[in-house]
């Protein structure tokens, strides 16, 4: 352990140094700290962060400290001096019960606001104290002092308190630990390089792991799961992370997340009894299997003693689970969920689970059918963690109805970060208003104002373990994301996790402005491009909800080729019309698995949202939207139109050259002009497609023609 503080610290010391020099490859991400070049503003700020005093001594403590002195020197061209006196006009950080009252007494009312992770931002005249009761909180607090100084906010009358709304936020990553299976890649839908985790190296501490941990806890993430959910199919060793030879590497990585607040999780494999240690069998009512489970987490905690648990995925696509042994999901999470109760760790349980024959035909249908008659089974450490949609992270698809029916049992949002269906690394998709749609729908499960925010936060059922987990986008590509605005989505993330009710305007404009600085052009170009790219993506590829029109394993890149002759199954379209029949009426029943008034607008077809008609619903082609534009009109025109913007976004963008660094200006505008290239491809597979299955004509380019 002291071997591991002593490596931290003096890479610490090299980045407050240095800054580590990555030039403008996008490696600092968000946090650039660059120099404010408005020397009123700079002198004003001066004011108060010539001197760092900590009250209290922590690795916590001391990784706010240094994230000051570092971002602080960048921005202001002086490096504060860390005091052991409480000097005017300086910045003090510590704990509630560490600040001398004699410079600042906290109100009791603002303290008992406060909860475990929240923070108060105070600027008393002489110094800007960052406080909270436990020093996470202080670190989150220093984040936030240095993202509006980024931002070039005044600080002179800073007077806030926040907390975070939602407990748990976590990080899945999707890394594959061990040997690599040769048809299998580094990271399961990684699109920025391979894995930061160099598995062969560690216990050695490489310095990327401390800069991830840095960007996790800029935007309030506490928790991250490093391994992939597939943890044996075909090949794959993650199973391996809970044997004694991982363990000394899993130690290793959770000393750096824990000076920055972050708990280390593992997806484990729910036959490790039988992988690890050749038992009989892995029956979670085995008394023999329960002691295995037992005995390694003991094994863990006494290695790791804030380990924070486990993610399972079981029973799907070729993950085992307790079917076999005729148990009930609720069983199988519960074996592992008691065996780390003691400890105070989390079982968080994916309800991704399909291809029971004995269920609904329709794949949308089942994990509500398997997971709902189970509410109340669960352990009180035990998450179902639910994908936001039914089907699999599609551009769009209705929120799950999961959501709001399992009032007895903790549940946890899952949303993709990395963009397996929605351009991976080769196309701009700025998921945060997808996110913010997910997170405000309404499942009235309890009438009005039942939002997923309140589920996911906990307060609308009181549940005692809730939140959000994002699967990742990282890699070790340079700018982390591999395409450079994809890091958008990673901040966007972390911000909605920490508070779902941020506006998709300010989390925006926070991301552009640490990222890019304050130029009002490069501001208006990049908040243009963003926030129309998730339905300019949606445009081109998948029309009104139908998802699922892409390659299963063509050409070596699978979920991004378009391939609709391949996925009927899902899209259902023939020679008289396209889309689901969902309803209950005439369909698969899926609609009834919603709460009124969302059931009734559902199943209607005059009330059904366009945007997911043929989702739920099989039409003509010749059905008219609202809109006025028949279905199949819609599909022509869309599709052409997302070309459209594609080439104005490489317009946009080139009115950026010469006030962006080359480096970043051009991956931007080679990465564009890639994605014109596949837009097209995508309209005109699509489009002929349709036209050959429908036998209707583009309107648009007949009048064109004549």
């Amino acid at each position: 352990m002291k071997k591991l503080k002593t490596i931290y610290f003096i890479f610490i010391l090299t980045v407050i140094q240095g800054n580590i020099s990555h030039s403008e490859t996008g490696y600092k991400v968000w946090l650039r700290y660059q120099a404010i070049d408005d020397k009123e503003l700079s002198a004003d700020y001066l004011k108060y962060c010539s001197i760092i005093y900590q009250a209290g001594s922590s690795d916590i403590l001391s990784s706010s400290a240094n994230e000051l002195k570092s971002g602080l020197k960048e921005m202001l061209g002086a490096e504060p001096v860390i005091s052991t006196s409480t000097n005017i006009n300086s910045i003090i950080i510590g704990t509630i019960d560490k600040i001398p009252s004699s410079i600042y007494k906290i109100p009791d009312s603002q303290a008992r606001s406060l909860n475990q992770e929240g923070y108060i931002i105070k600027n008393t005249g002489k110094h800007i104290i960052i406080t909270a009761k436990n020093e996470v909180g202080v670190l989150y607090g220093t984040f936030h002092l240095l993202r509006l100084m980024q931002m070039k906010e005044p600080v002179a009358d800073i007077d806030l308190l926040e907390n975070p709304k939602v407990k748990l936020r976590l990080l899945n990553h999707w890394d594959n630990p061990g040997k690599i299976p040769e048809e299998r890649t580094n990271i399961e839908r990684g699109y920025a390089g391979i894995s930061i985790f160099k598995w062969e190296e560690l216990p050695e501490i490489n310095k990327r792991y401390i800069d991830y941990a840095r960007i996790l806890s800029s935007v309030g993430i506490n928790g991250a799961v490093i391994n992939n959910v597939n943890t044996a199919k075909k090949g794959l060793e993650g199973w391996k992370l809970l044997t004694p030879e991982y363990l000394p590497k899993l130690k290793a990585l959770a000393s750096v997340f824990r000076n920055y607040g972050i708990k280390l999780y593992i997806s484990v494999n729910f036959f490790s009894p039988v992988l690890i240690s050749g038992t009989d069998d892995a029956d979670p009512l085995n008394p023999k299997v329960q002691e295995w489970w037992r005995n390694k987490v003991v094994e863990i905690y006494s290695e790791i003693p804030d380990f924070g648990g486990f993610l399972v995925k079981a029973d799907s696509e070729g993950e085992p689970g307790p079917i076999k042994y005729g148990r009930t999901q609720a069983e199988g999470a519960n074996l592992l969920a008691n065996a780390l109760k003691p400890f105070g760790g989390l079982l968080m349980w994916r309800a991704f689970v399909y291809g029971d024959k004995e269920l609904s035909p329709d794949r949308a249908c089942q994990a509500y059918q398997v997971f709902k008659p189970l509410d109340g089974a669960f352990a009180e450490n035990a998450l179902v963690q639910i994908k936001n949609g039914p089907i699999d992270f599609q551009v769009r698809e209705p929120v799950s109805p999961l959501f709001g029916a399992m009032p007895k049992t903790n549940q946890l949002l899952e949303m993709q970060i990395t963009q397996e269906y929605t351009g991976q690394d080769k196309h701009v998709c700025y998921l945060v208003p997808e996110w913010k749609e997910i997170l405000d729908f309404d499942t009235y499960a309890k009438g009005n104002n039942s939002m997923v925010s309140r589920i996911i936060d906990g307060s609308l059922f009181g549940y005692k373990y809730s939140g959000i987990a994002g699967v990742s986008n990282i890699g070790d590509d340079q700018n982390w994301t591999g395409h450079l605005l994809a890091q958008a989505n990673l901040y966007g993330f972390g911000r909605l996790a920490w508070n779902p009710d941020l506006s998709i305007g300010q989390i925006t404009d926070e991301w552009i402005l640490q990222t890019f600085g304050n130029n009002e052009k490069i501001h208006s170009v990049l908040n243009s491009i963003l926030l129309t790219s998730w339905e300019t993506y949606e445009n081109y590829t998948s029309p009104l909800g139908c998802g699922l029109m892409c390659s299963r394993n063509d050409r070596d890149e699978s979920h991004f080729y378009p391939a609709p002759s391949k996925r009927v199954d899902y899209h259902k379209a023939d020679k008289n019309g396209v889309g689901y029949d969902r309803t209950i009426a005439t369909g698969s029943g899926y609609t009834n698995q919603y709460f009124e008034p969302v059931k009734s607008e559902y199943e209607d077809l005059s009330t059904c949202p366009d945007e997911l008609l043929l989702f739920l619903h099989h039409v003509p082609y010749t059905y008219k939207l609202k809109s006025g534009k028949t279905v199949i009109q819609h599909i022509y025109d869309s599709h052409n139109e997302g070309v459209e913007q594609v080439l104005k976004y490489q317009a946009q963008w080139q009115s950026l050259k010469g006030l962006i660094d080359d480096e970043r200006f051009e991956h931007v505008k080679n990465k564009l002009i890639q994605q014109e290239g596949y837009a097209r491809e995508w309209r005109d597979s699509i489009n002929s497609y349709f036209l050959d299955m429908s036998g209707i004509e583009d309107t648009y380019k007949l009048t064109n023609i004549k």
